[in-house]
């Protein structure tokens, strides 16, 4: 490790960390990164990683895998060691890693899935890394508008909004009441919601930094929920569905492409405008969440339960 480190750390380029980066729109976005500095791959598959890796070496450019958990705390803390061991100038922390699942589902620590992965993961990684970046440093959370119960698209697509009881309880997998018919929809609205609340509070608390949230626009073929989706759905997303994407882009705004997410998000990941507290939509405007989700006080009361939360879990957790 200390030969690795000392090599790496030497080059001086810019680096740029990654969280989902083996499928969809975080390959697709590693891919494009990978033309402005070097990647710090972040994932479960350490074969998938050093696949991605490969790619992006034989591109001419760099790049390093930390395998990571994120529904799994413990792991991610490991992580964010192993990365401020390399000592790398960090341009730029992407969390973009996430899913949406047909059904709840529990880590192996007994936390609902889609929240410690969408939410406590992405929240500890970022706390963990925060007095190893530099100033200046881009931070920015892949997010999405079905936590806003007024979104239409949504709305239509059987979401119900975000159902945030408290931390705690979205960590059981617990919901307001009413929410949406599909089971796995609220707990990814509401993981989305509280990781967008908790970007906003770390753009105010840590200026020096640059917070930020992105909603990629739907992207059909990237396939969210992994092995929990079909198998006819699976060959949906993979031969038919990106064949009809590119033909109604132009009629439905918020239909995107990997591809196309991928180029926004290395845009604001590689912005030095210095702007933070921003949330972009699918082409990289400013946007606005849901009445709850800008509501300070509810921003506040989100970090302050997930940090009160995550302090009180077990060693090992």
């Amino acid at each position: 490790m200390s030969n690795t480190t000392s090599h790496i750390s030497s080059t001086g380029r810019r680096a740029y960390i990654i969280t989902g980066p083996t499928s969809g729109i975080g390959r697709a976005t590693a891919l494009e990164l990978a033309k402005h500095g070097m990647l710090v791959l972040v994932g479960r598959d350490r074969q998938k990683l050093n696949e991605v890796k490969k790619i992006i070496e034989q591109q001419g450019a760099r790049a390093v895998s930390v395998v990571c958990d994120l529904s799994d705390i413990s792991s991610v803390r490991r992580a964010a060691e192993e990365i401020a061991r390399l000592n790398l100038p960090i341009a730029g922390l992407l969390n973009n890693a996430g899913i949406m699942q047909t059904r709840p589902t529990k880590s192996d620590k007994g936390l609902d899935l889609t929240f410690a992965t969408n939410h406590l993961g992405p929240f500890v990684l970022t706390e963990a890394l925060v007095p190893h970046l530099r100033d200046g440093t881009n931070v920015a959370f892949v997010v999405s508008a079905v936590e806003d119960p007024n979104r239409k698209p949504a709305v239509a697509a059987g979401f119900r909004g975000g159902r945030y009881i408290s931390a705690e309880a979205s960590a059981r997998g617990e919901w307001k009441p009413n929410g949406a018919k599909q089971p796995g929809f609220d707990a990814y609205a509401t993981s989305k919601q509280a990781i967008l609340a908790s970007a906003m509070v770390f753009a105010r608390e840590t200026p020096r930094l640059h917070f930020n949230a992105i909603e990629p626009g739907f992207n059909p073929t990237t396939g969210l929920g992994g092995s929990d989706t079909g198998t006819l759905v699976r060959l949906l997303q993979r031969f038919v569905i990106p064949l009809l994407v590119p033909l109604l882009m132009p009629f439905i705004r918020i239909l995107s492409t990997p591809k196309r997410s991928a180029k926004i998000i290395a845009k604001i990941m590689t912005d030095a405008s210095g702007q933070t507290g921003f949330y972009y939509d699918e082409r990289g405007n400013p946007m606005q969440g849901s009445a709850l989700v800008r509501d300070p006080k509810f921003q506040e009361r989100v970090v302050t339960e997930t940090r009160a939360l995550l302090a009180a879990m077990p060693t090992g957790t």
